[in-house]
């Protein structure tokens, strides 16, 4: 969004937020040994790709960029940390009665996104114009995509189970939580500003109010 500002302690997706000044790792002194170390880790050791083919991971890779609107270094590796769980066999423990295993509905939403860029002339997803893999992830994001892989895997489904584990590594991440100015861990120091509108002296101090929402729905009145 124009006018957020850029990125001044810490590092925040993308360099910008607004909560320019704001680095929840500078409270880790204040956490307890295991909950330090556990978020640290999720900074210091991002996990190599084990699930996904190289093939599978380009893919996927431009697709959660994609989502997540994650258009610049630097980015939080949320591919890998899907994989890592993936690949340990950390699944949400249930899936739907119509889809199959969560690690074969990743490896055939990365083909049917490659076949869904094809049915608009292009190669393959990852090499497709910026046009085509909105076009792609719209529909996707609708269920309307159709052919090859999408007449057997509902894409309303399958919609629901990637974008629920991307959402859930992107916001596990410290360098999120500096973006939407959450203040970390509880323990062992716990919140007592829990009012509406209040916040603990070491939260975030937000310097950019336009409402994200309003804001888009206006841009997107303008533009029709």
């Amino acid at each position: 969004m124009p006018g957020v500002p850029r990125q001044r302690n810490g590092i925040a997706p993308q360099m910008c937020g607004r909560y320019p000044d704001y680095n929840v790792l500078d409270e880790a002194d204040r956490w307890d040994e295991v909950t330090r170390r556990l978020v640290l880790d999720r900074v210091e050791k991002v996990p190599p790709l084990r699930f996904f083919t190289a093939a599978e991971a380009l893919t996927l890779d431009a697709f959660c960029d994609l989502v997540l609107a994650q258009d610049a270094e630097p980015r939080i590796p949320v591919l890998n940390m899907v994989d890592a769980k993936l690949f340990a066999g950390e699944l949400d423990g249930f899936r739907y009665a119509d889809m199959p295993d969560d690690r074969e509905t990743w490896r055939r939403v990365a083909r049917g996104l490659d076949a869904a860029a094809r049915q608009h002339g292009a190669v393959d997803f990852v090499t497709a114009s910026e046009d085509v893999r909105e076009r792609v992830v719209e529909a996707f994001a609708d269920a309307k995509l159709h052919g090859e892989v999408w007449d057997e895997l509902p894409p309303a489904r399958a919609w629901k189970v990637v974008t629920r584990a991307m959402l859930s590594a992107f916001y596990s991440h410290p360098w999120a939580w500096n973006e939407i100015g959450f203040g970390g861990p509880a323990y062992p120091r716990g919140y007592a500003r829990i009012g509406a509108g209040q916040r603990e002296n070491w939260e975030g101090a937000e310097a950019f109010d336009r409402d994200p929402v309003k804001d888009t729905e206006r841009r997107g009145v303008q533009g029709t």
